[in-house]
């Protein structure tokens, strides 16, 4: 659930950054519109592709690989320099983000008995469904008050502990 939540935060976090982003890096509104435009574009290239990939290399494998590389481009979008930087962060972000919420789902059904998956999934679902009241008031916050860098390095301990999670308590 933690690792399908910072998919749904970062899909509404980085609007309340794009004014600030535009003046950090030298563009104007409309361009900085391509950095939430990249993330989705990728995120919905790759939800198809999630159920294969996961097939192919296994559930948790998949899982796994895409929250590590989901931290890495948080990191790169964080120390992004320049738009087309920013942009290209995005859109691996969006990459890796895209296998998180389908995987999360696709392993808690596998993972809890019959009995007990209502009850997973609706915990599940509180998790996620907060996500898109999370993502704008963390962001105005950190925007506020820090930079707009930490609208993606707040991603890096909360998905550094979800990583250890799956990988100490999934099931093969």
């Amino acid at each position: 659930a933690l690792g399908a939540l910072l998919e749904v935060v970062d899909t509404s976090i980085v609007n309340v950054a794009l004014t600030d982003m535009a003046v950090s890096l030298n563009a104007t509104i409309s361009e900085t519109s391509w950095i939430v435009s990249s993330y989705a574009v990728a995120n919905v290239i790759i939800l198809p592709l999630s159920a294969w990939l996961g097939h192919r290399f296994g559930q948790k494998r998949y899982f796994i690989f895409s929250l590590v590389g989901f931290i890495a481009a948080s990191m790169l979008c964080g120390m992004a320099t320049s738009l087309p930087m920013l942009i290209v962060s995005r859109v691996l972000q969006g990459l890796m983000g895209g296998g998180l919420l389908a995987k999360a789902q696709a392993i808690l059904f596998q993972t809890f008995p019959r009995e007990q998956a209502a009850m997973a999934q609706a915990f599940f679902g509180i998790v996620v469904i907060s996500g898109p009241a999370i993502g704008p008031t963390l962001g105005g916050f950190l925007v506020t008050n820090v930079d707009w860098r930490w609208i993606f390095f707040v991603n890096l301990p909360l998905g550094a502990l979800a990583i250890f999670l799956c990988a100490t308590t999934l099931p093969k």
